[in-house]
């Protein structure tokens, strides 16, 4: 590794064509200098400057040419480098949060265009249950986040209902045996409506697939693995909403909302929280509902 004090020394000293100026330049003892030059010789393993003793002036030799060449343009990067890295940074990091399974497709585009209109935003979006985004709030990993949660369960920036319907596919008579429920992890508020709703009717079930990702659930449900519980919105064309008929009584909505930490939203954090309504109301899930 080639050591840049080392170059500067040596291109002070061509500047100055002298040992004696480049030390009152650096503010160092021309025996300093001297030995900085050796040292970088040892390391290149050629002789870069020639001495002429009687006049105290140096020579560049083509192998010195060649490094202070170099030289020159390690030290304009090394240079540039500290500037831009002691800059102050003009680039404001914005972190959502947003549930494992929302959908993906509505996320992506809402994203692109978000970071399409704020070039001075960096945007970091995260994905997880809900409870886990409500932690990375509380801890400050957070800014923002898209959660799914009991109505009302405390202050928000925007709210949204989310109607809920039983959807299964090629499912066989159900009458009597244990429902097959398709889950996402515990901790997901739909997998706990769907075990309550079944226990407070006594009927049995079991767990017969789960997954982290809606389109996983999706998909295991229109393949006919088991019922499922899913947002109005999420329902496939594959899918068949079971009713009351079927055995599956109507649940209460639960709620998308928008939380933030507890202070005064910068003007980014602003622009997303509008970005977000924009895209979950014209999707009509459904009348959105005052922040609390």
């Amino acid at each position: 590794m080639l050591d840049l004090e080392l170059l500067r020394t040596l291109v002070y000293v061509v500047d100055e064509g002298s040992f004696t100026r480049a030390a009152s330049r650096v503010h160092r003892t021309q025996s300093t200098v001297s030995q900085q030059v050796r040292k970088l010789e040892q390391s290149v393993g050629k002789t870069l400057l020639l001495r002429d003793r009687a006049g105290g002036n140096v020579s560049v030799t083509e192998d010195g040419e060649l490094m202070v060449a170099y030289a020159r343009r390690l030290l304009a990067i090394a240079g540039e480098a500290e500037h831009v890295l002691s800059a102050p940074r003009k680039t404001c990091v914005l972190r959502l949060g947003v549930p494992e399974d929302f959908d993906v497709s509505r996320l992506t585009v809402l994203l692109a265009g978000f970071a399409a209109s704020h070039a001075d935003v960096r945007l970091e979006t995260s994905s997880g249950m809900s409870m886990d985004l409500r932690r990375g709030l509380e801890s400050g990993e957070l800014d923002l986040a898209l959660i799914k949660r009991e109505p009302g369960d405390g202050p928000c920036l925007a709210a949204w209902p989310e109607r809920l319907v039983w959807v299964g596919g090629k499912l066989p008579a159900l009458e009597g045996a244990a429902v097959p429920l398709v889950l996402f992890p515990q901790g997901c508020i739909y997998r706990k409506r769907m075990i309550y709703a079944l226990e407070s009717a006594g009927r049995p079930w079991h767990i017969a697939y789960h997954s982290h990702s809606l389109a996983g659930v999706q998909a295991a449900v229109a393949a006919g693995l088991g019922v499922s519980l899913l947002p109005a919105f999420a329902r496939l064309d594959t899918h068949e909403v079971l009713g009351e008929d079927a055995g599956f009584a109507p649940v209460p909505p639960t709620e998308l909302a928008i939380v933030g930490n507890p202070r005064t939203l910068n003007a980014a954090e602003q622009h997303l929280v509008m970005a977000l309504r924009q895209a979950i109301e014209s999707d009509s899930l459904d009348v959105p509902v005052p922040a609390a």
